[in-house]
């Protein structure tokens, strides 16, 4: 669940972290008014996306007819699919430094990493790729925060000099933010030293956990509507996993890591995958809707099944499929991968109903479906 940046930023004050004054408005009215209040301000776009400056939804303003333009014309736009329905017009500061900071759930390894970079206010994506030494992180015992000791040791090492106490202590009470909020991510880019010395988080991006909706229903609350297309509206009304991307692989997997992984070695071959489309144990009561929702897909060329059973049955899986395709008959070419629980009955069950053989590997299923879609498998 993301968090528009106002009301994360919000959090961040009640926090003990300085933000810039500002106001949210929905009106360029209400926008110039704010400018008039504040004087030179930024205007930006409150869409839960990054590369707002790249994408023209931040913009500056030096007094109150440039906001009121800016925010007429970004208001009610679309940016990366979501429309903007408010921006937040924010003092605009002197800024001597641009700092990066975050901390975010460890991947493979302690609960919470914190990470620092002298090199804010850009891409931390293509930082990492260019200048991987620029980056320092701690990876923190589940069981404690993070100390300030700690925290100054790794300012030390990031090689931050300028207000380094200050940095440090915007870290802990990071920290101690992301752990009280059930966040996946906590992320200040820039954080910013100011010509007058004062450590402020210029922009922030918070990603809450939607496991712990019911446990902050405050913050599940502010979250930004996530844009769906006509088709995954469709599946989430059903109770289905499915995302529509842009390729020509169609995927429908059990298990959302299987899914991930089918799109995965899809991509690693030379394919496009058409969708994310995850049906689990209950393939034999929605086979049918979440066939229709992939076929439907504009561009696709052909289609992998991948099944794996452990405490879902696979001929299960497999009799709810067929008896779908049965009915529905597509003239897409399908690829299949069958194993684990009730495997020897699911292959019986796809070649009396379909006259289709499994492959023996998802990676020989993958290739022939990439074939399929006139390219040529890696």
């Amino acid at each position: 669940m993301n968090i528009p940046e106002h009301a994360a930023k919000a959090l961040l004050q009640e926090a003990g972290i300085s933000v810039p004054a500002g106001a949210v408005a929905d009106s360029p009215q209400e926008a110039a008014q704010a400018a008039t209040d504040i004087g030179t301000v930024m205007v930006k776009a409150q869409v839960p996306v990054g590369g707002r400056g790249k994408s023209g939804a931040v913009r500056p303003a030096r007094n109150p007819t440039e906001a009121h333009a800016i925010a007429g014309d970004l208001l009610g736009a679309r940016v990366n699919r979501h429309r903007v329905t408010e921006v937040l017009v924010e003092e605009r500061l002197p800024v001597a430094k641009e700092l990066y900071a975050a901390v975010l759930i460890h991947p493979a390894g302690p609960a919470r990493r914190v990470v620092l970079s002298e090199r804010g206010g850009v891409d931390i994506e293509e930082t990492a790729r260019t200048d991987p030494g620029s980056i320092r992180t701690l990876d923190l015992d589940p069981r404690t925060g993070l100390h300030p000791e700690t925290a100054q040791r790794l300012v030390a090492r990031a090689g931050v000099e300028t207000a380094a106490p200050a940095v440090a202590d915007v870290l802990v009470r990071m920290d101690r933010l992301h752990r009280d909020s059930d966040a996946e991510l906590l992320e200040i880019n820039p954080l910013a030293v100011t010509d007058a010395g004062d450590v402020v988080a210029l922009d922030c991006k918070l990603v809450l956990d939607s496991a712990a909706a019911a446990r902050r229903p405050s913050l599940a609350a502010a979250a930004a509507p996530e844009p769906l297309t006509r088709l995954e509206r469709a599946a989430r009304e059903l109770g289905l996993q499915f995302v529509e991307l842009d390729g020509e692989v169609g995927v429908i997997a059990n298990g959302a890591g299987l899914t991930m992984t089918t799109m995965d070695v899809i991509v690693h071959l030379g394919g496009r995958p058409a969708n994310f489309m995850e049906i689990g144990g209950d393939a034999y009561t929605k086979a049918r809707p979440a066939l229709e929702i992939v076929l439907a897909q504009r561009g696709l060329r052909s289609l992998v099944v991948n099944f794996c059973g452990a405490f879902a049955r696979t001929d299960v899986m497999v009799d709810g499929l067929t008896g779908a395709w049965t009915e529905l008959r597509p003239d897409v070419p399908a690829f299949f991968t069958i194993d684990g629980t009730g495997s020897a009955a699911a292959r019986r069950m796809l070649e009396e109903r379909l006259g289709l053989e499994p492959y023996p590997t998802m990676d020989d299923a993958i290739t022939a479906a990439i074939r399929a879609c006139g390219q040529d498998a890696a």
